[in-house]
């Protein structure tokens, strides 16, 4: 079945879906992971971001998501001052990658207060992104669904436990992935839902033995 929205595109602020309306859904995702109010902002360009990004409005694009905005705000061009007058500091340079999509950033963001993140994301095409790399971690996962990050330590009953929090929430898991440094070392679970997830079942399985921190990404909040 094919989307209205591969026909017309995203509803967004110009000229490129790629490099704009993309690149706001990358800083939008960061924003939501990181869990906060972003402070500080170090962002590297590759391929034709770097290359093209700038007389496309890429860069402000993505300091525009990191603030919040939607890809149709008519404020973006203006996201580098209004990012200043909120105390957002940001820097741009490039990076070398191999094997990245030509449309790549790599953003780490801090909110000030202790967290921080390291996400490497891609955007697709028409307004579509998806995320390589979570704080060095690779990673595959496009935000087109409600999607938990959890960060937990390799013990047994940590998965049945976090997937049965949200089987009595009545939340459908719709992909799941995990990924394992080594036994016993950290573990990074992404859980892509149909169902958005109440505050409360996130407390509840941020609170369970062996998890260490979880982020939520609600589809639409960009």
């Amino acid at each position: 079945m094919i989307d209205i929205f591969d026909i017309l595109g995203p509803i967004m602020v110009g000229p490129s879906s790629s490099h704009t309306a993309g690149a706001v859904r990358i800083g939008n995702m960061a924003r939501a992971l990181l869990g906060g109010e972003p402070r500080t902002a170090h962002i590297r360009l590759y391929g034709s971001f770097a290359e093209t990004g700038s007389g496309h409005g890429t860069d402000r694009a993505l300091v525009a998501g990191l603030l919040g905005m939607r890809p149709d705000d008519l404020e973006i061009p203006n996201s580098f001052a209004l990012a200043r007058a909120k105390g957002l500091e940001f820097d741009f340079g490039e990076i070398q990658l191999r094997d990245a999509h030509p449309n790549t950033a790599v953003l780490e963001v801090d909110d000030g207060a202790g967290a921080h993140l390291k996400m490497q994301a891609s955007s697709t095409g028409g307004g579509r992104i998806r995320v390589d790399k979570l704080d060095d971690v690779e990673v595959n996962f496009t935000g087109q669904s409600n999607t938990l990050i959890v960060h937990s330590i390799d013990i047994s009953g940590t998965l049945a436990e976090v997937t049965r929090q949200l089987s009595r929430a009545k939340i459908n898991i719709a992909n799941m992935s995990l990924y394992r440094g080594r036994r016993g070392g950290r573990v990074l679970m992404v859980i892509e839902m149909d169902q958005k997830v109440p505050p409360v079942v996130r407390k509840l399985i941020d609170e369970l033995p062996g998890v260490d921190r979880l982020t939520y990404y609600e589809r639409g909040a960009d």
